[in-house]
């Protein structure tokens, strides 16, 4: 188990790790709301990143982000500590999951490659916020984004069967 065993041994004993355990309601509860959430993220930062490869050009990138990302941070405000609850019902057990692992791994990833659109590519959107061809390195973020969040909702289905 390693050094960390201990660690998620000692967060499954917490109060709320075992509340969510023994509960006939909170866990189906919390799963529900951290569900919910992926679909608003997910949803979003999909209709954002289809316009970035190319669909719907009439309508302006800066329109759809001002739009669509809020609600794609709201998402995720709710998916984290949600996700985070559903871990320390099981954390000695989830910790070891592949599936879990990757999950962590492609958020991460997906969540640098939002950083990195947003700090250099997004920075020259006038230049191409309507009705002309959108950069290369945009599509490319666009499509690493529905790829990468495509990917983290099968691996959250793939949770409870590896």
């Amino acid at each position: 188990m390693g050094p960390a065993g201990g660690w998620l041994r000692w967060l499954e004993g917490t109060a709320v790790a075992v509340a969510m355990r023994e509960s006939a309601w909170l866990y189906p509860t919390v799963e529900t709301l951290h569900i919910l959430a992926f679909i608003v993220l997910v949803g979003a930062a999909a209709m954002f990143d289809l316009r970035l490869l190319g669909l719907s050009r009439r309508v302006a990138v800066t329109g759809m982000a001002g739009h669509v990302l809020p609600w794609a941070r709201a998402g995720l405000l709710v998916a984290a500590p949600t996700g985070v609850l559903m871990f320390m019902s099981d954390a000695t057990a989830t910790a070891a999951n592949p599936a879990f692992r990757l999950k962590l791994v492609l958020i991460g990833v997906a969540l640098l490659n939002v950083a990195v659109f947003h700090r250099w590519t997004f920075k020259s959107v006038r230049a191409w916020d309507r009705d002309v061809e959108v950069p290369i390195a945009a599509k490319l973020a666009g499509g690493l984004s529905l790829a990468l969040w495509a990917t983290v909702v099968a691996c959250g289905r793939l949770i409870a069967y590896v």
